[in-house]
């Protein structure tokens, strides 16, 4: 099984403290969301567990290895990577797109094996962009070019899947759209770490939750047993009502402390 560790990271930048202590795991079959304000260690932490971002203290493997020394390319095949920005140098075709997720198994545009192409394939299938598979990326929706990124990430068939904020400037219908996908993956065997602010759709999707607060984990749990409303409180600084529903824990936001 591929797992991804992170043992009592520490990050500083000059005098001030990113991250302290911080310790996590992530292995296929579970959804993980990261909870907590801006400022709170939140992409610190994720460029840790991706390699980007040295440390002072404490280690981050994949498998046993440690992230940073693995080459681009085998990260890439084993920790598939959905940042929030995602610029594209051309406006090309969805299924060009979706194919950039194949180049970490030496796959380039024009150049699919069988394998390739069945992967490539699968995630348009699996994001529902048959209809669009030609259509250029500069002619959709925000929706729809949000099902072509993770399209591609999928497309790499990694055993795990880091997301920072997939759902941020979408509306309600495709926010539950992008995080039905994410759900998908996990069912299907992927592990996922996801960035979110959407704290009632991280309590709905979410096996576990991860709350940050000034470069420290707080808790780490089941949404049943750390989405409360002195946690709320304490994260954020808001009044809410958190409750049992039909789809798993109700949370409405009263207002701010």
């Amino acid at each position: 099984m591929t797992e991804l560790v992170a043992k009592k990271i520490a990050v500083r930048a000059r005098d001030t403290s990113l991250l302290e202590d911080v310790s996590l795991s992530l292995r296929p079959g579970e959804l993980v969301a990261v909870l907590g304000p801006n400022g709170a260690g939140k992409t610190t932490m994720l460029r840790v567990l991706l390699g980007q971002q040295k440390v002072v203290a404490g280690s981050a493997t994949i498998a046993g290895t440690p992230v940073a020394d693995l080459s681009p390319a085998e990260r890439a095949r084993n920790l598939a990577y959905l940042p929030q920005r995602r610029p594209l140098a051309w406006p090309n075709t969805v299924r060009d797109i979706v194919a950039l997720g194949r180049f970490a198994h030496g796959a380039t545009l024009g150049r699919l094996g069988p394998v390739d192409r069945a992967a490539v394939r699968a995630a348009i299938e699996a994001c529902d962009l048959v209809h669009l598979v030609d259509r250029h990326i500069d002619n959709l929706s925000g929706g729809e070019l949000s099902r072509v990124h993770f399209a591609r990430v999928i497309a790499a068939q990694t055993p795990l899947l880091i997301a920072d904020e997939p759902v941020a400037e979408l509306d309600p219908r495709h926010q539950l759209g992008i995080a039905q996908l994410i759900r998908n993956y996990v069912n299907d065997g992927g592990g996922a770490l996801v960035v979110l602010h959407e704290i009632g759709l991280a309590a709905r999707i979410a096996d576990r939750l991860i709350w940050m607060k000034n470069g420290r984990i707080v808790a780490d749990g089941s949404p049943r047993e750390t989405m409360t409303e002195v946690r709320l409180e304490e994260i954020y600084g808001i009044r809410s009502r958190v409750g049992p529903d039909a789809n798993g824990i109700d949370v409405r936001i009263d207002g701010v402390i």
